[in-house]
């Protein structure tokens, strides 16, 4: 009877380890599916934000040409005024020449004239021949500047159809932008979706198998945060290298040399009201941290207060992240690495924190360098261009040091 109580025993724990391993399977399985979409709502998210990018310059390619055209169409409006004046200007020379001429023949009878006139009768036919000769110029003038009003009015209307046209095609495009641009949050959306119950899945199949990952060293940190995040390895390693010089330098005061260092500032008035409420905030998050770690607050080694400008210290492991900013993403590394609770100053926990913090600047996991650009000033939290220029370098060349 022993026997088969044993035998049963050993039955239901295969039986449960079988249905346990189908389980583990399985959710691979679903956790492979949704990288793939990830992956897939990733590569169409980066699409939609090309033709955003191309939309945009096409609105302001229509909105210079647009005004452009208001500007020639001011300037025919010139012209057309100005020829006016001129018209107007030779209306009143050629009236008031036919009002002399008139009054002229008035107060004297040609016959008169010709009978008292002396000299030779060609001079009479001269004078009269350069009197129609003016006329005729002004009347010459006239239709001149009335074919050049036709011309510019012409013009005018030929620009005012293109005016109307690019306007209309300046509306179409803003259309396509919000379209775009609707098209963008709804893929931001289901990206933020998949992200989700991918980290769920996995925290569940990482409790399922009570299964953890500790990286055997930078390189591998990079890698799996890499493949974790999708964040390339490149940018990784040069955040890295200018945050910590790979992890050599990830603290070199204690937290009560720090909490020392930044009363004694407040005290001197070298720093704020405000930025010393900051720092308390930060003092008991980072408390609560250590407590949950079972680590003595006052003894973990973290960042020193600057010396170069007024602040404070306190930035915790290989990302350097502040206990706010740990807070925020500790729950998403913990479903990654399996680690419960997770640690700052981990090297795989610290590196697919930052791995999780850069690749929420859009761009990033595309490997665009203005993405990067964004991501490092946002990291940092000012765009300090040795820094930025450090970071994109390393990108460029991590393999020279991994």
């Amino acid at each position: 009877m022993g026997i088969l109580i044993v035998v049963f025993a050993v039955a239901n724990v295969l039986s449960f380890h079988l249905a346990k391993a189908d389980t583990a399977v399985e959710m691979q399985k679903q956790l492979e599916n949704l990288a793939k979409q990830q992956k897939e709502a990733k590569a169409e998210l980066a699409v939609e934000e090309s033709k955003l990018s191309k939309n945009q310059t096409q609105i302001a390619a229509t909105r210079t040409r647009i005004n452009k055209l208001i500007a020639d169409i001011a300037s025919k409006e010139r012209e057309l005024n100005n020829l006016n004046d001129r018209a107007v200007l030779n209306k009143q020379m050629l009236g008031e020449y036919i009002r002399q001429m008139y009054y002229a023949n008035q107060d004297q009878d040609p016959m008169i004239e010709l009978a008292v006139f002396q000299g030779d009768l060609s001079d009479i036919v001269a004078i009269s021949d350069g009197m129609l000769s003016i006329k005729a110029r002004m009347l010459e003038s006239l239709q001149v500047i009335s074919d050049a009003k036709t011309q510019a009015e012409l013009a005018k209307s030929e620009l005012a159809d293109q005016q109307s046209d690019h306007k209309q095609l300046l509306q179409t495009q803003q259309v396509q932008q919000g379209e775009i641009a609707g098209d963008i949050k709804d893929t931001k959306a289901t990206l933020a979706d998949l992200q989700k119950k991918f980290a769920e899945l996995q925290s569940d199949l990482n409790k399922l198998l009570g299964s953890n990952y500790n990286a055997k060293d930078i390189k591998d940190a990079v890698g799996f945060a890499s493949d974790k995040t999708g964040v390339p390895r490149g940018f990784l390693v040069g955040v890295l290298k200018m945050e910590t010089n790979l992890g050599a330098n990830v603290g070199g005061c204690t937290y009560g040399q720090v909490e020392s260092g930044a009363m004694a500032s407040y005290k001197a008035k070298n720093l704020g009201p405000k930025a010393w409420a900051t720092f308390q905030a930060r003092r008991d998050t980072f408390k609560a941290i250590c407590s949950e770690l079972k680590i003595d607050y006052q003894k973990q080694k973290v960042s020193c207060n600057p010396r170069g400008y007024t602040g404070t210290g306190g930035a915790m492991g290989v990302a350097q992240f502040m206990p706010d900013t740990w807070n925020a993403y500790k729950s998403q590394v913990s479903s990654i690495t399996g680690h419960r609770p997770a640690s700052p100053w981990n090297l795989t926990d610290g590196v697919v924190a930052m791995g999780l913090k850069l690749s929420r600047v859009p761009g990033v996991t595309a490997g665009k360098t203005a993405a990067y650009r964004t991501a490092a000033c946002a990291y940092l939290g000012t765009c300090y261009k040795p820094y930025i220029d450090g970071i994109l370098y390393w990108a460029d060349n991590y393999k020279q040091i991994l």
